[in-house]
């Protein structure tokens, strides 16, 4: 069984997704940094000062100031900032792998497929058209070498 797990495991295609896995993350928390660190600061400054992170809708009776503090006292909120932010991860990780599938299905050359074996000819009398391994052409009955 190990023998089996192990010939399973070094497969090209499970090395393939596990390389693919191990990378899509690590872009992935490079997608969040850019979108959190470098594009919304200047989107939020843009629409006067709004850091988007921090915005919530507060369902308790009582006031907060923060979304932090309202997570502290254990208010119910909704963290609709931080799902703005969440989207725009998710839009630039698929529009980038959108880019990198296009760009590989590009790169594929397209295999030419290999021209089909005749299974008919033309008998050299009439001309019609007759299996391939006809003797004698059923059009005219020509002999058919």
């Amino acid at each position: 069984m190990l023998e089996e797990f192990k010939k399973f495991a070094m497969r090209g295609n499970v090395v393939d997704m596990a390389v693919g896995i191990v990378i899509g993350g690590a872009f992935g928390k490079i997608v969040s940094s850019f979108v959190n660190d470098v594009l919304m600061p200047p989107i939020g400054k843009l629409l006067g000062g709004v850091d988007f992170s921090s915005l919530f809708i507060n369902l308790s009776d009582t006031g907060y100031e923060t979304l932090e503090a309202a997570k502290e006292a254990g208010a119910p909120t909704i963290a609709y900032g931080a799902f703005i932010n969440t989207v725009l991860d998710f839009v630039i990780i698929a529009f980038a792998i959108f880019m990198v599938i296009k760009a590989m299905n590009k790169m594929q050359k397209p295999e030419e497929e290999a021209p089909a074996e005749p299974t008919t000819k033309n008998c050299p009398e009439c001309l019609g058209e007759i299996p391939i391994e006809a003797k004698r052409c059923m059009h005219c009955t020509s002999q058919v070498a």
